[in-house]
């Protein structure tokens, strides 16, 4: 099982990625049939139920968020399941997201539940 310090560092790096704006590295996370949920899905991607399928689209949708110019993410809490973390962090908005996220036995995001507080951006 995952143990707190491990899943901290986990979502360090995942946000230092995000920060520096490595997608190899962020897409190191994920596995290969990865299904990740975001009401941005919907708005970026037109998909009406919110998901992504697929490392390879994963990846496609995670390239068009990376081009946001001050995108940045602070990280807040890491909250541990079994199987599963919560990565809690704030956007460059002030928006507070909820990445929760199940593990796969390698300890990578399998499926992906993307919460936003408001603002919603």
């Amino acid at each position: 099982m995952l143990e707190l310090l491990q899943a901290r560092k986990m979502a360090e790096h995942w946000c230092d990625a995000w920060n520096r704006r490595d997608l190899d590295s962020i897409m190191q996370h994920y596995t290969d049939d990865v299904a990740l949920n975001s009401p941005f899905v919907t708005e970026r991607l037109g998909n009406a139920d919110g998901w992504v399928r697929g490392k390879d689209n994963l990846r496609a949708y995670f390239a068009l968020g990376l081009k946001k110019p001050d995108l940045h993410f602070d990280l807040v809490d890491v909250l541990l399941g079994v199987q599963a973390l919560t990565i809690l962090y704030r956007r460059e908005t002030g928006s507070l997201v909820a990445d929760v996220i199940e593990l796969d036995g390698s300890r990578r995001g399998s499926r992906v539940h993307a919460c936003y507080a408001m603002p919603y951006q």
